[in-house]
């Protein structure tokens, strides 16, 4: 046997040790689906870990569903292309976007009454809340800025330009946020006492990132990229240290510190479950088949349960030269809720 042998299966057997731990532990699988109905389309998930709540955003409205059984607790109103929902727990309030109007909603935690609305900038999308300024942050898509709200007052801050069209952000809990510029392909490091970009690096191989999600513990940034892959960047570094393959129409990601598990929630009907099985080595563990168009999720941190939404489709309307794509029809009835457990 040769050197060169050996080294190659001394890789492979510490490869495989932290590879089928992880697999020790089980694989996800469907367990739960709850009809919810109503109609309208859908755009991202929230949970929140102090109400135990599942939020969904719903065109005209927020859906707040009790993970548990699949009820519905109640609905935040008024919206108009709802889009993201945000917790600043310190003060007691939630945070919706509604992009048509370029506003954010303000909205009371307990009650869920709508407390006020400001303006943010044009195609306000993604929001998110950073525990180290005590901020809430949007992302802008067409206005290329972020816009920072006080959590307590619900009022506008400033605008941050970033210099592209941001989709998903997230909290550091280090004094900055990082967001993925879609049309650049780059991430970008907003410092959130100066409020104002500090530094931003390149997602090559990615192309058009979406979802974004953070391990805070090592420092990694995992982007959902409309060119199948999720790109892993280490953030002291400011680069990209790795790839998993994923499949197509990507919306989400997330990390579940708890496990180490990686997420990207496809349009196509897939999870892709992605796991560091050694420092700088990235392996899809598993590819969780959900329904197409669920391309959205969230999860407990508490149960390490998985939540996705769609609904059923009806033929595909023919399509036009020239004119915008169109998409199938949803059934009257059919938008569901998909809980995954391990």
């Amino acid at each position: 046997m040769t050197l060169r042998t050996i080294g190659k299966l001394a890789l492979i057997a510490t490869l495989s040790v932290p590879l089928a731990l992880a697999a020790q532990n089980g694989q996800y699988h469907i367990t739960n689906r709850y009809k919810l109905g109503g109609d309208g389309s859908w755009d991202y998930l929230a949970f929140d870990t102090v109400g135990h709540r599942i939020f969904i955003a719903r065109e005209n409205r927020v859906m707040v569903v009790d993970p548990s059984n699949g009820k519905l607790i109640g609905e935040i109103k008024g919206l108009n292309r709802a889009h993201g929902v945000a917790f600043a727990y310190r003060a007691g309030h939630g945070f919706v976007t509604s992009g048509e109007d370029s506003t954010v909603y303000m909205f009371d935690l307990k009650t869920l009454r709508v407390l006020g609305k400001t303006v943010a900038a044009v195609d306000d999308d993604a929001i998110l809340y950073d525990d180290a300024s005590n901020r809430i942050f949007t992302m802008n898509g067409d206005a290329g800025s972020s816009s920072v709200i006080d959590p307590v007052t619900g009022k506008l801050i400033t605008n941050i330009p970033l210099d592209g069209k941001p989709e998903f952000g997230v909290s550091g809990g280090n004094g900055k946020v990082y967001a993925n510029i879609e049309d650049k392909s780059q991430i970008v490091e907003i410092d959130t006492r100066t409020m104002k970009v500090v530094r931003r690096w390149p997602l090559a191989p990615c192309q058009s990132p979406s979802g974004l999600a953070i391990d805070r513990a090592h420092m990694r940034l995992f982007s959902g990229c409309h060119s199948k892959v999720m790109a892993i960047s280490d953030i002291k570094r400011g680069a990209v240290v790795g790839t998993v393959p994923i499949g197509s129409g990507v919306d989400a990601n997330k990390f579940d510190p708890g496990t180490g598990l990686a997420f990207s929630s496809n349009g196509d009907g897939t999870i892709t479950v992605a796991h560091e099985i050694q420092p700088g080595t990235f392996a899809v563990l598993q590819t969780i088949r959900t329904m197409p168009g669920a391309r959205t999720m969230t999860f407990d941190p508490g149960t390490h349960k998985l939540y996705t939404v769609t609904a059923e489709f009806g033929p595909s309307p023919a399509q036009v030269a020239g004119a915008p794509r169109r998409r199938p029809p949803v059934l009257p009835g059919s938008f569901v809720l998909i809980e995954m457990s391990r």
